[in-house]
């Protein structure tokens, strides 16, 4: 029996890898729902491919485009993501959507008792509490997507949690590694959007080089896999081919090698816990790499990594605040209101002055996002001119 999927953010960088590897496997899978945002060019060519029976658009007005389609439903907005989320005939959500728009589809897949696939960093970053307490109610999985977590779940197949002394998170530094504050002063849009190694959207591309991404995946790391804080470490690794590792209590490292490739990872989620299954994606090669190099981060120039650690270690609120507020940083940064090495200075001082508090829904959350916004932007100002 095929595999019945929906993919929110399908018209993204890992819903279009998703489908990529729905093609490697056209009969172990069928795509029920897609949800994308704005790009109707690339949707109607999907709905036209896999035949999805409900289809969600970001606006209402998007809809009418959409309804000369003969077979699917069409929905729209949050309730559209949570309608393509909780589809009954639907085995498992692929949650790619950008930002805060993944954690009401998320909650109500997980309420749906859908297996979930997770590839949007926001849902555990600032609803982690909410998101994992619900999915331990309803006896839910959550599959990671980003090759660094997906690495960690691989080589904890079959481990305990008491085994695991340390996870080890790789980062490729980003394109800015070597540099120091200084050098940072004149960066410009371009350059920091040219990862050496990933392809990615902008935001992330932007995350990548501040090491915020990183940052985030800490976080995740510690809500996905239920170790303390002081036990989720990470090690810049500029060839991108170990994905990450866990050191054992014994002395032994288990990593996870393989190509920069999201089908990968994709795939493992998408048929897990069936067996791997042979694909036509570039395989690793040891001859490709004669050397592989590993540093310490540089926590001094690139900040956003220690200010990711002391948002989860405040708790409560803080980790919704820090990633509104850098998404105010970055998307200032991209419109050039905000010099590079400005962003961790607005997201630093919006933590600053916020105190904490226990969030119980996604409403509240969604009212701290509101709140951090407002004062980022300020901050903005203050650093922009």
């Amino acid at each position: 029996m095929p595999i019945n999927i929906s993919i929110l953010g399908s018209t993204g960088s890992i819903g279009t890898q998703t489908l990529a590897v729905v093609d490697q496997f056209r009969t172990s899978f069928n795509v029920v729902g897609l949800a994308a945002g704005t790009n109707l060019r690339l949707l109607h060519e999907q709905i036209k491919k896999y035949h999805p029976k409900t289809v969600s658009v970001k606006r209402e007005e998007d809809t009418k485009s959409l309804q000369k389609q003969k077979s699917p439903r069409i929905c729209w907005g949050d309730q559209g993501n949570c309608t393509v989320a909780t589809l009954p005939a639907v085995d498992k959500v692929v949650i790619a959507t950008s930002g805060f728009a993944g954690i009401k589809p998320t909650l109500a897949a997980i309420k749906s008792k859908k297996t979930v696939a997770l590839a949007t960093k926001e849902v555990l970053v600032a609803a982690g509490g909410i998101v994992m307490h619900e999915a331990k109610k309803q006896k839910v999985r959550i599959l990671p997507i980003d090759s660094e977590h997906s690495a960690i779940f691989q080589c904890l197949e079959g481990r305990t949690i008491g085994e695991i002394e340390r996870i080890i998170l790789t980062a490729s530094g980003g394109p800015f590694r070597k540099m120091k504050i200084k050098q940072l002063k004149n960066i410009r849009c371009e350059q920091a959007l040219r990862h050496p190694t990933w392809k990615m959207g902008k935001k992330i591309t932007i995350d990548s080089a501040t090491l915020m991404n990183k940052g985030f995946e800490v976080i995740e790391a510690f809500w996905l896999f239920g170790v303390p804080l002081s036990k989720i470490t990470v090690v810049v690794h500029p060839q991108s081919v170990i994905h990450s590792a866990v050191k054992f209590i014994d002395g032994s490292i288990i990593a996870q090698i393989g190509p920069s490739d999201m089908r990968l990872p994709i795939q493992y989620a998408l048929l897990y816990p069936g067996k791997r299954l042979t694909n036509s994606f570039k395989k690793f090669s040891f001859s490709d790499y004669p050397t592989l190099s590993f540093e310490e981060p540089d926590r001094k120039t690139f900040r956003c990594l220690d200010l990711a650690y002391k948002a989860i270690e405040l708790g409560k609120s803080a980790p919704a605040v820090l990633t509104a507020v850098n998404d105010v940083a970055v998307e200032a940064f991209l419109l050039k209101k905000l010099p590079f090495y400005r962003i961790p200075d607005v997201i630093e001082s919006t933590l600053a002055v916020h105190k904490p508090y226990q969030c119980s829904s996604i409403e509240e959350i969604l009212e701290v996002d509101r709140w951090a916004r407002g004062i980022a932007a300020k901050f903005v100002v203050k650093f922009g001119s």
